[in-house]
Protein backbone atom coordinates (compact mmCIF):
# COMPACT_ATOMS: atom_id res chain seq x y z
CA UNK A 1 0.00 0.00 0.00
CA UNK A 2 1.18 3.37 -0.83
CA UNK A 3 0.43 6.44 1.17
CA UNK A 4 -1.27 9.28 -0.56
CA UNK A 5 0.60 12.52 -0.47
CA UNK A 6 -1.09 15.40 1.29
CA UNK A 7 -1.33 18.45 -0.91
CA UNK A 8 -1.42 21.81 0.76
CA UNK A 9 -4.07 24.01 -0.72
CA UNK A 10 -3.33 27.67 -1.15
CA UNK A 11 -4.72 29.67 1.81
CA UNK A 12 -5.13 26.60 4.03
CA UNK A 13 -3.18 28.17 6.90
CA UNK A 14 -5.27 31.33 6.62
CA UNK A 15 -8.49 29.31 6.76
CA UNK A 16 -7.30 27.34 9.81
CA UNK A 17 -6.34 30.60 11.53
CA UNK A 18 -9.74 32.12 10.79
CA UNK A 19 -11.53 29.02 12.09
CA UNK A 20 -9.50 29.10 15.32
CA UNK A 21 -10.19 32.83 15.75
CA UNK A 22 -13.91 32.21 15.12
CA UNK A 23 -14.09 29.38 17.68
CA UNK A 24 -12.19 31.37 20.30
CA UNK A 25 -14.31 34.45 19.60
CA UNK A 26 -17.50 32.43 19.99
CA UNK A 27 -16.31 31.05 23.33
CA UNK A 28 -15.32 34.54 24.49
CA UNK A 29 -18.67 36.08 23.48
CA UNK A 30 -20.52 33.23 25.20
CA UNK A 31 -18.50 33.76 28.39
CA UNK A 32 -19.20 37.51 28.38
CA UNK A 33 -22.91 36.87 27.74
CA UNK A 34 -23.15 34.44 30.65
CA UNK A 35 -21.40 36.92 32.95
CA UNK A 36 -23.85 39.62 31.86
CA UNK A 37 -26.83 37.34 32.52
CA UNK A 38 -25.48 36.50 35.99
CA UNK A 39 -25.03 40.19 36.77
CA UNK A 40 -28.58 40.96 35.65
CA UNK A 41 -29.98 38.08 37.71
CA UNK A 42 -28.24 39.30 40.86
CA UNK A 43 -29.53 42.83 40.24
CA UNK A 44 -33.04 41.42 39.74
CA UNK A 45 -32.86 39.54 43.04
CA UNK A 46 -31.64 42.68 44.82
CA UNK A 47 -34.53 44.72 43.41
CA UNK A 48 -37.08 42.02 44.32
CA UNK A 49 -35.77 42.04 47.89
CA UNK A 50 -36.01 45.84 48.00
CA UNK A 51 -39.59 45.71 46.65
CA UNK A 52 -40.59 43.12 49.27
CA UNK A 53 -39.14 45.29 52.04
CA UNK A 54 -40.99 48.35 50.74
CA UNK A 55 -44.28 46.41 50.46
CA UNK A 56 -43.95 45.29 54.09
CA UNK A 57 -43.26 48.88 55.14
CA UNK A 58 -46.29 50.10 53.16
CA UNK A 59 -48.53 47.47 54.79
CA UNK A 60 -47.24 48.49 58.22
CA UNK A 61 -47.92 52.15 57.49
CA UNK A 62 -51.42 51.34 56.22
CA UNK A 63 -52.16 49.46 59.46
CA UNK A 64 -50.91 52.47 61.44
CA UNK A 65 -53.15 54.81 59.39
CA UNK A 66 -56.17 52.57 60.00
CA UNK A 67 -55.36 52.46 63.71
CA UNK A 68 -55.09 56.25 63.94
CA UNK A 69 -58.29 56.77 61.90
CA UNK A 70 -60.50 54.61 64.11
CA UNK A 71 -63.40 56.25 65.95
CA UNK A 72 -62.01 55.43 69.41
CA UNK A 73 -58.81 57.30 68.67
CA UNK A 74 -60.75 60.26 67.26
CA UNK A 75 -62.87 60.42 70.42
CA UNK A 76 -59.76 60.24 72.58
CA UNK A 77 -58.15 63.15 70.69
CA UNK A 78 -61.42 65.12 70.91
CA UNK A 79 -61.53 64.59 74.69
CA UNK A 80 -57.91 65.72 74.96
CA UNK A 81 -58.75 69.04 73.30
CA UNK A 82 -62.07 69.45 75.14
CA UNK A 83 -64.24 68.75 72.10
CA UNK A 84 -67.42 66.69 72.02
CA UNK A 85 -68.72 64.11 69.59
CA UNK A 86 -71.48 65.42 67.29
CA UNK A 87 -72.69 62.99 64.65
CA UNK A 88 -74.36 65.77 62.61
CA UNK A 89 -70.99 67.34 61.83
CA UNK A 90 -69.48 64.16 60.40
CA UNK A 91 -69.21 64.03 56.61
CA UNK A 92 -68.05 61.01 54.61
CA UNK A 93 -65.51 61.83 51.94
CA UNK A 94 -64.85 59.23 49.27
CA UNK A 95 -61.87 58.89 46.97
CA UNK A 96 -64.03 58.21 43.92
CA UNK A 97 -64.10 61.08 41.45
CA UNK A 98 -66.74 61.25 38.75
Amino acid sequence: MTKKKYLKVRGENTMMGLIIIFVLGTIFVNFIGQANIQSNNSELQRLKSKIDTQEKLNASMQMKINELACLDNALEVADTFGLEYNNKNIRVVSDIQE
